[in-house]
C-alpha cells in the first residue's frame, strides 16, 4: 500500500517539475509575423529605391540616351562622334558654371551671379589685352584671382550679416553687369596671338578631337567631384545643406565653408569667362545673359536638390548634356525657333522640380532617410 502511494507521488512530481523547468525559461519562441506577399516586398523594394537620392540623376541619364537616340532616328548624322564631342565643346563654360553651382545648391544657396561675372570676366580680359596690352598668363592669372575675390566677398556678406543668398548674388548680379559697362559698352575682340592660339588647341580623340576649353571643363568636374564626395570640405557642405543649425552643433566651420563654397562659384565663373572668351574670341557686357538659370536648370535637372544637402555633383554633367542636346535636337529640326530650347528646358525644369518633390517624401515603413552621398 505504502509502495503505490510513494509511486502516484513520484508521478505527479515529474509534471510539476517539468511546469517550474518551463515557466523558469520563459514562453518558448512564437510563429512570428507571417511573411510579406512577393509583390508586396516588391513594391517596397521599388519605393526605396525611387526615394534614393541618386533616383534623379539616374534618370536624368536615361532621358539623355532617349533623347540621343531620337535624334540618331530622326536626322541623319545626330549621333556621329564629333556632334556628340560638339555637345561638350559648346557648353564647356556651362559646365564650370553648373559645377560651382551644385556646391552652392548643395549647401543650400544659390548663386545668380555667375552669368554676370562670367561676362565681365571676358570683358576684362579683352580689355587687358586688347588695350593695355597685358601678356595673356597674367591677364588669365587676374581674372581667376578676381572672380575668387568676388565670390568670397558675396559669402562674407551672407555668412556675417545673415543675408539671404538670394538676395545678396542678385545684387552681385547687377554689380558685375554694370562694371562691364564702365570698361567698354561695345563688344571688344580679343586678337591676342597667345590667346587665340590657347583657344585653337586640340586634343585628338577616336571619331573627332575635344577643344581645350571642353578638357578644362572635364578637369574642374572631376575636381568638384573630389572635393564634394571626398574631402573634409564637401562633407561640411552637405551638412550645411541639411541643416545649418545641426552643422554648428557638430562643431562644422560653417562660416568659412560658405566662403569657400562661393569663393570657388566666383572662381568657376571666372574660369566660365575665360572658356568663353576662347569660344568667342570677344569680351562683352551681354555675353551669356541667363547663363545663371542655365547653370542652375542643369544642376536641378541633375538629381541636386535646391533645398540642400542630396544630390551629385557628377549629375551636373548630365544635365548640361540634356541642355545641349535639347539644344542639337532643335537646330537639326531646322522649322522651330531658338526659343523653344527655352520652352522645353523650362518645362523639363518643373517636372524635375515636381518629381524631386514627390520623391523627397519619407516611405512608410522605410526606416529613416536615405544616408547623403558624401558619407
Amino acid at each position: 500500500m505504502s509502495a503505490s502511494v510513494s509511486a502516484s507521488a513520484a508521478a505527479a512530481t515529474v509534471p510539476a517539475l517539468n511546469t517550474r523547468t518551463a515557466a523558469s525559461h520563459g514562453p518558448g519562441p512564437g510563429p512570428g509575423p507571417a511573411p510579406k506577399p512577393p509583390a508586396q516586398r516588391l513594391a517596397r523594394q521599388l519605393l526605396r529605391w525611387l526615394h534614393h537620392p541618386a533616383f534623379s540623376a539616374q534618370m536624368t541619364v536615361v532621358l539623355l540616351v532617349v533623347l540621343i537616340a531620337t535624334g540618331g532616328v530622326m536626322y541623319d548624322g545626330f549621333a556621329a562622334p564629333q556632334v556628340m564631342l560638339n555637345l561638350l565643346i559648346d557648353n564647356a563654360y556651362l559646365l564650370v558654371l553648373a559645377v560651382g553651382m551644385s556646391l552652392v545648391i548643395l549647401s543650400g544657396g544659390i548663386d545668380l551671379s555667375v552669368g554676370a561675372v562670367l561676362a565681365l570676366s571676358t570683358t576684362v580680359a579683352a580689355w587687358l589685352l586688347q588695350q593695355a596690352h597685358w601678356p595673356a598668363p597674367v591677364v588669365m592669372a587676374v581674372v581667376l584671382l578676381g572672380g575668387t575675390v568676388f565670390g568670397v566677398l558675396q559669402g562674407a556678406l551672407i555668412h556675417v550679416f545673415k543675408l539671404q543668398p538670394f538676395i545678396v548674388t542678385l545684387a552681385g548680379m547687377f554689380l558685375a553687369r554694370g562694371l562691364c559697362y564702365l570698361i567698354s559698352v561695345d563688344s571688344i575682340t580679343i586678337s591676342d596671338p597667345t590667346f587665340v592660339h590657347i583657344s585653337q588647341m586640340q586634343v585628338a580623340l577616336p571619331g573627332g578631337f575635344l577643344s581645350l576649353g571642353a578638357v578644362i571643363a572635364v578637369g574642374v568636374l572631376a575636381v568638384g567631384i573630389w572635393l564634394a564626395h571626398r574631402s573634409g570640405f564637401g562633407r561640411a557642405v552637405y551638412a550645411l545643406g541639411g541643416n545649418e543649425s545641426s552643422a554648428l552643433m557638430m562643431g562644422l566651420p560653417v562660416g568659412r565653408t560658405k566662403l569657400m563654397v562661393y569663393g570657388f562659384s566666383g572662381l568657376c565663373a571666372s574660369l566660365g569667362g575665360l572658356l568663353f572668351g576662347f569660344y568667342m574670341l570677344s569680351g562683352y557686357g551681354l555675353h551669356a545673359q541667363g547663363a545663371e538659370l542655365d547653370a542652375i536648370a542643369a544642376v536641378v535637372i541633375g538629381g541636386t536638390m535646391l533645398s540642400g544637402g542630396y544630390g551629385y555633383v557628377a549629375g551636373a554633367l548630365s544635365g548640361v548634356l540634356v541642355l545641349g542636346t535639347i539644344q542639337t535636337l532643335i537646330a537639326f529640326d531646322g522649322t522651330l525657333s531658338s526659343w523653344w530650347t527655352k520652352i522645353v528646358i523650362g518645362g523639363l525644369l518643373f517636372v524635375f522640380c515636381v518629381v524631386q518633390r514627390l520623391l523627397s517624401r519619407p516611405v512608410s515603413g522605410a526606416g529613416s532617410a536615405p544616408p547623403s552621398p558624401a558619407a
